[in-house]
């Protein structure tokens, strides 16, 4: 049983799950590191520890049912309880025009992005009834709303079911007093980017121009919403979808 606050952060040994990570972790809470490369996965926890963290790693893949169910139940019973799940774990999975579209691919796609959401929040609940100010939080995208760039209209659809099915949480859970919210970050300067970042840093750098504070957003912009989001000042804050992208949904 844990006196302090625990959250489970997936897919945090890099990028915004990272920065969330850390931004928890100095918040107080307890911070269960997740992520596939288990090397990457040690050395987060060690840096947190060094910084007065109290950080432990569990390396599961979020698209695995039973993995992800042993797991989190593993950790709800060793702490006695869960106070805040962030479903950072996602991507776009690759990008494929639907005539050509494999069945696997689009298969894979929901799976990173909706089915690791449907997965983590099921086996959290019983965890989180025991919570103190208990929270989920999701991550959607514009996506959700204008269907993605070319080849990425899977990627837009999951991330529209994430969008629904954290209302449909909220509504779900609300009488036990477990708030589901969103986050929709629009361009982060992160590794999901890395490939246009690599071969066109001029196309990348533009990218700023269209947004409305003329920046690209850092990882630690969303951390510092999830912060708010799981605090208690985020208390009558439920069913909703925060856009962290500088203005960029509005198009200037």
């Amino acid at each position: 049983m844990s006196k302090g606050k625990v959250a489970i952060v997936t897919g945090s040994t890099s990028g915004i799950g990272l920065a969330v990570a850390k931004r928890l972790g100095s918040d107080g809470f307890t911070i269960i590191v997740n992520g596939l490369d288990h090397d990457k996965g040690a050395e987060r926890v060690k840096e947190m520890v060094a910084d007065g963290v109290d950080a432990i790693y569990h390396g599961f893949d979020v698209t695995d049912e039973k993995a992800v169910t042993d797991n989190v139940t593993a950790i709800g019973n060793k702490y006695g309880k869960i106070d805040a799940l962030i479903n950072n774990a996602g991507g776009l999975g690759g990008r494929s025009r639907f005539e050509e579209m494999t069945t696997e691919f689009y298969r894979g796609v929901m799976a990173l992005n909706l089915d690791s959401v449907f997965f983590a929040s099921r086996a959290a609940i019983p965890f989180l009834k025991k919570g103190d100010n208990p929270t989920i939080i999701n991550y959607t995208s514009n996506a959700g709303w204008n269907a993605g760039g070319p080849g990425a209209g899977m990627y837009g659809t999951s991330k529209a079911a994430v969008h629904t099915i954290t209302r449909a949480l909220a509504k779900d859970l609300a009488e036990y007093g477990i708030r589901v919210n969103a986050v929709s970050p629009g361009t982060i300067d992160t590794d999901f980017h890395i490939g246009i970042k690599s071969t066109k840093p001029e196309v990348f750098k533009s990218w700023a121009n269209n947004i409305m504070l003329k920046r690209l957003g850092q990882p630690e912009d969303v951390a510092g919403v999830v912060s708010f989001l799981v605090s208690p000042d985020a208390g009558f804050l439920t069913a909703e979808t925060i856009q962290i992208g500088g203005g960029q949904a509005l198009g200037i």
